[in-house]
């Protein structure tokens, strides 16, 4: 597997409430996008970014940090050949984005995905 990005998901009560002190704050001020449950912040200056979560919307557990990959495809495949644990199977959600989630040894839960073209 190939990561070509990867981004903290940080656990927040309300997305709406907490990111003030991202944008405002710590400068994060470009919404990538928000979908009430997630949002991502990033600088437009830098490029660092957060995504805030307040609970995944259609995966059984949370994830600790989301991973893109050009070949989710691939991913999915050779997490299940090396035997992890998948806790979200390899699904296309409504938003367009196609991913998985996987169970790293240490008991951190990895979203892996790829984004539509």
């Amino acid at each position: 597997m190939r990561a070509t990005r990867i981004m903290a998901n940080l656990r927040v009560a309300d997305v709406e409430v907490s990111k003030g002190f991202y944008v405002d704050y710590l400068g994060l001020s470009t919404e990538e996008f928000n979908l009430g449950w997630v949002a991502r912040y990033t600088s437009p200056d830098t490029a660092a970014n957060v995504q805030l979560v307040t609970r995944d919307a259609t995966a059984p557990e949370d994830s600790v940090v989301s991973v893109l990959t050009d070949d989710v495809e691939g991913a999915y495949a050779e997490a299940r050949r090396l035997g992890y644990e998948i806790v979200h199977p390899l699904t296309t959600e409504a938003w367009g984005h196609r991913r998985f989630l996987v169970r790293a040894p240490d008991g951190n839960v990895i979203n892996i995905g790829q984004h539509r073209d």
